[in-house]
């Protein structure tokens, strides 16, 4: 027979039913205000995102419009490349000095268009003969390239003009030591010569005012061949040279001096065979004479001249060295100097030509005080086979 549920039943499982189901409301209630109070939260932050992203637009425009008003005031080309090499953007001031606008050109074409010059980067605009230097900046981010262009065409000739400035400066420092150097000899044979002409003289003394005069127009001769021969170069004809026979020359010349002043003459090249320098005798022997010549006039009685020779690398090193004084600090760099001499009676042409030979031959020249004291000049030369090598 079918189960009878009491009235009071219905009601209990009604009312459990009612209050589970306002237990899950007040949940969902909760939830429901949880969940709003986690859209305002995020609503504020979105506000606050939205209005730094607003300010930030707004410091980028405007940095912007102050890039561009730079670029456009920059006395300097500014050009941006895509990473293919063609050209973005360039600011007015590029435009001008190249002539024209070259946006969305292929960079290497432009460069094309332009000459060349001798200094690296650096090209000349063929409408205008405006000379530009060219710089690059690498852009990793965007794989692009920025190119600065300088106009340095005032500044190229204002450095011409000044070397052209210096150039006639030494050039008008030379010639008033040359007029110097000619003006004492010429002064004294004109002297000599004077005294030619005085009445009843004697037929001594006129021959010896006579040589008197030759000498010192001799001495004139002498240093107008030295500064015609430094004007156009000492070097004529290249040559193998033998450098055993060419030493050997100079002991021959150099000993009865230096034996006269009781000086110690050394001289010794002990190369090999094959070992030689291609260069132009006569301007070698010139050059090393005047060496010796330097060394017998500063070095004192009793003491060493020495000429050396010997291997130093791919070089040849010719070296003399004195006991003398040496060289003071203060004329170290002006030594080589053309007519600066400070050796009484010099012309300050002998050193000019040895490092003109020097330099002549593919070498240099140089100088330093020894610690012994005295002064040794070297002369590097660039060594070369000698023909019975070359045929091996």
């Amino acid at each position: 027979m079918p189960r009878i549920v009491s009235k009071s039943q219905d009601e209990q499982t009604l009312q459990a039913a009612f209050e589970q189901f306002n237990a899950v409301s007040g949940k969902l209630i909760d939830a429901y205000q949880q969940l709003e109070s986690q859209v305002n939260v995020l609503n504020a932050q979105l506000d606050e995102a939205n209005s730094a992203l607003r300010q930030q637009v707004s410091a980028n425009a405007a940095l912007a419009e102050r890039l561009g008003m730079l670029l456009e005031a920059l006395p300097a080309g500014v050009i941006e490349l895509s990473p293919e090499g063609v050209v973005q953007t360039e600011n007015p001031m590029a435009k001008q000095m190249l002539g024209q606008p070259v946006a969305g050109k292929d960079w290497e074409r432009v460069l094309a268009a332009l000459d060349t010059t001798e200094i690296d980067q650096t090209y000349r605009v063929p409408a205008s003969e405006r000379q530009l230097t060219l710089h690059y900046k690498d852009l990793p981010a965007l794989g692009g390239r920025l190119v600065l262009l300088n106009d340095v065409t005032r500044l190229n000739q204002l450095s011409a003009e000044l070397a052209r400035q210096q150039q006639l400066a030494a050039m008008g420092s030379m010639a008033a030591s040359l007029a110097h150097q000619l003006r004492t000899p010429l002064s004294t044979a004109l002297l000599y010569t004077a005294n030619l002409k005085q009445a009843g003289l004697r037929e001594q003394d006129r021959d010896r005012f006579i040589d008197k005069a030759l000498a010192r127009l001799r001495a004139l001769e002498g240093l107008i061949q030295n500064m015609l021969g430094f004007v156009r170069g000492q070097v004529s004809r290249l040559e193998l040279l033998d450098l055993p026979a060419i030493v050997d020359e100079l002991t021959a010349v150099f000993l009865p001096p230096c034996q006269a002043k009781m000086i110690e003459l050394d001289c010794t090249c002990s190369l090999p065979s094959a070992i030689t320098v291609m260069g132009d005798r006569k301007a070698l022997v010139g050059a090393l004479t005047n060496l010796l010549e330097n060394a017998l006039h500063f070095s004192p009685p009793g003491s060493r001249i020495g000429l050396s020779v010997r291997c130093d690398g791919e070089f040849l090193c010719l070296a003399v060295e004195d006991a003398g004084p040496g060289i003071a600090a203060e004329n170290m760099a002006r030594l080589f100097e053309p007519f600066y001499t400070t050796r009484s009676g010099g012309t300050g042409l002998g050193l000019a030509i040895v490092k003109k030979v020097a330099q002549e031959l593919g070498g240099r020249v140089s100088c330093h005080t020894m610690p012994t004291g005295g002064a040794c000049f070297e002369m590097y030369l660039p060594r070369a086979l000698a023909s019975n090598e070359g045929k091996k």
